[in-house]
């Protein structure tokens, strides 16, 4: 695993992790597996940006396999998205912040109010608990 070594994360501050959760595959093909999903927080470097840490980010992926998809929302070895980064605002073909669909997937929420329970993801006037009691039911999510 030495990607993660590549990837230069502020190590003064704690790393926050959200327990492991297995959810239901949502807006997939049909067929599609369980999908394992976590939530980290991390403090980045003073001189780090959304889109660097993106990029680091699609690094890994591709270091553990990821392939171009040939299909929307194809299982995947390893998808690593950018949720939030601080208050900042992106819309580009490469990065949109906060991501667009995260305060309506629960595979998000869940680990996310797991260690960010009052966060409130810019563009969003509730916070991650609030969000996440307002999701209506149908997505399975459990965690391990």
């Amino acid at each position: 695993m030495t990607a993660i070594t590549h990837v230069k994360f502020c190590t003064d501050q704690p790393l926050l992790k959200s327990s492991l959760w297995q959810t239901t595959p949502v807006d997939c093909p049909p067929g599609s597996p369980p999908f394992l999903n976590a939530v980290i927080g991390l403090l980045p470097h003073h001189d780090e940006t959304p889109e660097s840490l993106l990029a680091k980010l699609q690094a890994l992926e591709k270091s553990f396999g990821r392939a171009p998809k040939k299909v929307l929302n194809e299982p995947r070895p390893l998808d690593l998205d950018l949720i939030a980064f601080g208050n900042e605002i992106r819309n580009s073909p490469q990065l949109i912040l906060p991501h667009p669909r995260a305060h309506q997937r629960r595979f998000v929420l869940q680990p996310l109010s797991e260690i960010a329970p009052d966060l409130v993801l810019p563009g969003q006037g509730k916070t991650v608990a609030e969000l996440l009691a307002e999701l209506p039911p149908g997505e399975t999510v459990t965690r391990i």
